[in-house]
């Protein structure tokens, strides 16, 4: 267990403050997160996903939920501490593991719109629908962005864009 927050520790904590509203939520985010990653770390298949993309994706669908939870309740904490969820995410701390720099720097890099797409879809947890809303762009459009945004990052990163490349493409056959 050490060795995965050793290793894991600064992706999980990184993305839990860019998504949490107050250090004390992602505190116990990152507890929760990595009880879960011991848990589910026999599903870990890596002819699927690397380690790393393994415990973002685990930490991102977590953190999503907490923020939906955070959304339901009034807590006066959140408040006093000056959050405001229709702002964007706090920027990227020093625990930043190399890995999520790379892949921030990769985001940089992007068009403005598949840079915007992308950081709804990541940090905010918005679906397609909701971004396509949010941003007053078609539908078809955002999930185009969204895909070649992830193509694009992957391609800079040097991993192979197998798993991006076919996404959505079964659904669009039906």
């Amino acid at each position: 267990m050490r060795a995965c927050i050793d290793r894991f520790g600064g992706l999980v904590w990184s993305l839990a403050r860019r998504m949490l509203p107050t250090q004390a939520e992602a505190e116990d985010a990152v507890q929760e997160i990595f009880v879960e990653v011991w848990k589910n770390a026999g599903k870990y298949d890596a002819s699927v996903a690397s380690e790393t993309a393994f415990v973002a994706m685990l930490t991102r669908r977590r953190l999503i939920d907490r923020r939906r939870r955070i959304g339901r309740r009034i807590d006066g904490q959140i408040i006093a501490e000056g959050y405001d969820p229709s702002g964007p995410p706090p920027g990227p701390g020093a625990e930043l593991c190399e890995e999520a720099a790379l892949a921030a720097r990769a985001i940089e890099d992007l068009s403005a719109d598949q840079r915007r797409c992308l950081r709804l879809s990541i940090y905010e947890g918005l679906s397609h629908e909701k971004i396509a809303v949010s941003t007053g762009l078609p539908l078809g459009t955002v999930k185009t962005h969204v895909r070649r945004g992830l193509i694009k990052v992957r391609e800079m990163l040097g991993q192979p864009a197998s798993g991006v490349e076919g996404a959505g493409r079964e659904e669009a056959s039906r």
